[in-house]
């Protein structure tokens, strides 16, 4: 068995973080029933170009091992049907503005008498409380608001955003995360809870050392580019035909970068510690700037990888997919898609000796498994045929 085979997750999301969660939680072999709006379903379905098909490659990268349900929650009809769903279900998933789901009757406290061993997990930009709570999020906003990109961009440059949506996909994670520890609350007291995962705070968690830095200096650390605010070389640098990133992260490794870079450097007094090489780092930056671009990044590399320091090339998005550990590490998975025909997806990050994830099914069309699951709940053909002809489903 996958480790989640057993479970069954009413995912009522849409656009990326909630998706996210409930793609992890799919992976690794819950059966997740996302329930869509009968006029259009998720809105990524639209987000495009790229599309593969009628598919946008948006929503394919999200929503893989997931069954599609169109249901109108605003009709009483549709409402009843997404109860019954949830008599057998184990976790609900939605990231809705707080209030929104009240005002559907699906709220936590509504659901809690009728389903007291329900997981229930609510996504949000700002959680589900606060003066900001229901305030419209958007991960743009969320990497603003939450410091990342304070702290990210060139020293001098405009403001830049990390270039997935960080903000949430960080959300997703810890969402799933939480549910899992939920789940296994439920096992020693048999009730289930809510999960209530923020963007902002996913974003603030991940200030992690800068924002150490910040309690114990008081001064808020602002953007280096590639570089490292505690670590001294520890950056990219330009070769003479692209770059190449440098980690110098222990003294012993400095050694050996100074080896291979400049032996003069390792008796210099400005750069004897980590900590002298912070407070040098302009002058140090310089003058190593000066010597990567002598030589292109492969011999660079070569040098580096027989001196033991650590270092890499910047890849494009391609080069990331046709690398060897990538391919070897199944990250790169294919699968057939009832319109779109033969796609890729990214592969299963978390790898288990005993009981591994996998890609089972392609993304859903939209509405796809709206017949079959209607009919377990236990609605006849001519039931689903009149929810049709009324829109409801």
């Amino acid at each position: 068995m996958a480790p989640l085979e057993d479970l069954v997750v009413v995912d009522l999301t849409r656009a990326l973080a909630g998706p996210f969660c409930t793609l992890m939680l799919s992976d690794l072999g819950a059966r997740v029933i996302k329930i869509e709006t009968p006029d259009g379903g998720d809105d990524t379905r639209g987000w495009g170009p790229p599309f593969v098909g009628t598919e946008s490659a948006y929503f394919l990268s999200v929503n893989r091992n997931k069954e599609s349900l169109t249901l109108d929650l605003k009709d009483p009809r549709g409402l009843a049907i997404c109860l019954q769903l949830l008599r057998r279900a184990d976790i609900l998933v939605e990231n809705f503005r707080p209030g929104t789901m009240e005002r559907l009757g699906l709220g936590y406290s509504a659901l809690r008498e009728k389903f007291p061993a329900l997981i229930y997990a609510s996504i949000s930009g700002f959680g589900q409380d606060g003066p900001l709570r229901e305030r419209t999020a958007y991960d743009l906003i969320l990497q603003g608001l939450g410091g990342l990109m304070g702290i990210t961009g060139d020293e001098e440059g405009a403001p830049v955003k990390v270039g997935v949506a960080i903000a949430d996909i960080c959300a997703g994670m810890y969402a799933a995360f939480g549910i899992l520890a939920a789940l296994r609350v439920r096992e020693r007291t048999g009730r289930g809870q809510q999960v209530d995962a923020a963007l902002l705070d996913g974003q603030v968690s991940w200030l992690t050392y800068n924002a150490g830095s910040y309690f114990a200096t008081g001064k808020s650390p602002g953007p280096l580019g590639s570089a490292h605010p505690s670590i001294v070389p520890y950056q990219a640098f330009r070769t003479s035909d692209s770059h190449i990133n440098v980690a110098v992260g222990s003294e012993a490794i400095w050694r050996r970068f100074c080896d291979v870079i400049d032996p003069q450097l390792a008796t210099d007094a400005r750069y004897a510690t980590n900590r002298d090489r912070v407070t040098h780092r302009q002058d140090l930056v310089r003058h190593l700037a000066a010597i990567f671009a002598t030589k292109p990044t492969a011999a660079w590399m070569d040098l580096l990888d027989r001196a033991g320091v650590p270092n890499g090339p910047i890849l494009s998005i391609a080069d990331v997919f046709a690398h060897p550990q990538v391919r070897h590490r199944r990250m790169v998975v294919e699968m057939d898609h009832p319109t779109a025909g033969r796609i890729k997806q990214t592969g299963v990050p978390v790898k288990f000796s005993d009981t591994p994830g996998r890609v089972r099914t392609p993304p859903p069309t939209l509405g796809q498994h709206t017949h079959a699951i209607l009919k377990e709940v236990g609605l006849s053909d001519q039931e689903i045929e009149a929810l049709r002809q009324a829109s409801v489903v």
